[in-house]
């Protein structure tokens, strides 16, 4: 893969696949490929080998998928593995049918058994039951690893796997139903501060809450709309989320331990991988290096510069006790991540903040 090469960006608005595009751009890349899901369903076969039969990709990076956090793996349970699969069969076959030199898939560090032996190397992949509350989002991202790995066998494509750990940075999704851990503990921290400061005690301050609680930028409240939230809706609504300004609830226990890797670490191991691996097992990509998820939530706390209580509520699932990855094979092919924890999640709630101005 050099410079001139084209390269299709499978899902290139979204976190990830943003990510490897800056990469890409920042290195040279010029024949970069992307469609918006307006533009192309990639759920739709025949629209995707129409994409592939027009394009010519040379190079394929598999990004796109439908992802969430525990709430949405395990209520879209349904729409969760079949969009994942169409997505995953659709692009990788049409890879084959079209002659695409290299295509990298990118999984998830959820493919492994839920009481895996730590670090999780990539061998331990089917040696036991997945995590009951995304077990559908897993089975069809290790559908889509032994996929590559089938055509790799059968065909002799050159299709690789990545599962990357835990992903967090810009463009996350900030929700508060079906975000991801992080960027839901930012997005809560957030406005139990704007809380503490008193915005709902004013008009314009309950329009902009109401507009970050939907994920909308502030500066999208219209001043002079005539439907201003009351401060009893506004201030009930986020309690019902657990926020207030004198303390967050967050679920489970606190005590489950996770790993996590900015995205733009991510893009940059993909791109290594993408020049440098030819294998066929899948491989694990992350820091090596885990908290616990009150380690975390101290830390976005600390962030965000919140001073209330963050309270855990057992009521709710931790998930996995424990999801920490061995990370020697990608080390030893020569690549390591190089932001912090601290430094990555400080950038990510500095454009989390432009974001909403």
């Amino acid at each position: 893969m050099n410079t001139h090469s084209k390269v299709y960006i499978a899902g290139h608005t979204g976190m990830v696949g943003s990510a490897i595009w800056r990469r890409l751009r920042s290195e040279g890349y010029t024949n970069l490929v992307g469609r918006t899901l307006e533009e192309l369903d990639l759920t739709r076969q025949a629209d995707v080998e129409a994409f592939f039969a027009a394009e010519r990709p040379e190079y394929v990076f598999l990004a796109a998928a439908r992802v969430g956090g525990i709430y949405a793996n395990n209520v879209y349970r349904g729409e969760f593995i079949y969009q994942n699969l169409a997505i995953q069969n659709n692009v990788i076959h049409a890879a084959h049918m079209y002659g695409v030199k290299k295509l990298l898939f990118l999984g998830s560090s959820c493919i492994y058994p839920k009481l895996a032996e730590q670090p999780i190397t990539e061998d331990y992949l089917l040696t036991g039951a997945l995590e009951p509350t995304n077990e559908p989002y897993a089975i069809a991202k290790i559908a889509g690893l032994k996929l590559c790995e089938s055509y790799k066998r059968q065909y002799g494509d050159n299709f690789i796997s990545a599962m990357p750990t835990n992903l967090y940075g810009y463009n996350d999704t900030f929700n508060l139903k079906n975000s991801h851990v992080l960027p839901a503990m930012i997005q809560k921290f957030h406005l139990a501060q704007r809380l503490r400061e008193g915005d709902a005690n004013t008009d314009t301050g309950r329009s902009t809450l109401e507009a970050l609680m939907s994920g909308r930028a502030a500066s999208s409240v219209d001043g002079n709309s005539d439907a201003v939230a009351d401060q009893t809706s506004v201030v009930d609504r986020l309690q019902e989320y657990g926020i207030t300004a004198d303390g967050v609830e967050l679920w489970g226990t606190g005590s489950p331990r996770r790993e996590f890797l900015n995205v733009d670490d991510c893009a940059s191991a993909v791109v290594f991988l993408m020049r440098h691996y030819d294998g066929e097992q899948h491989v694990n990509v992350g820091t090596g290096q885990d908290l616990s998820i009150r380690e975390l939530a101290e830390l976005v706390r600390d962030v965000v510069n919140y001073e209330g209580e963050i309270n855990f509520n057992p009521d709710y699932p931790d998930g996995t006790p424990r999801k920490l990855l061995d990370v020697s094979r990608i080390k030893d092919l020569g690549w390591s991540p190089s932001i912090s924890l601290e430094e990555g999640v400080r950038k990510t709630y500095e454009w989390y903040k432009n974001r909403l101005q």
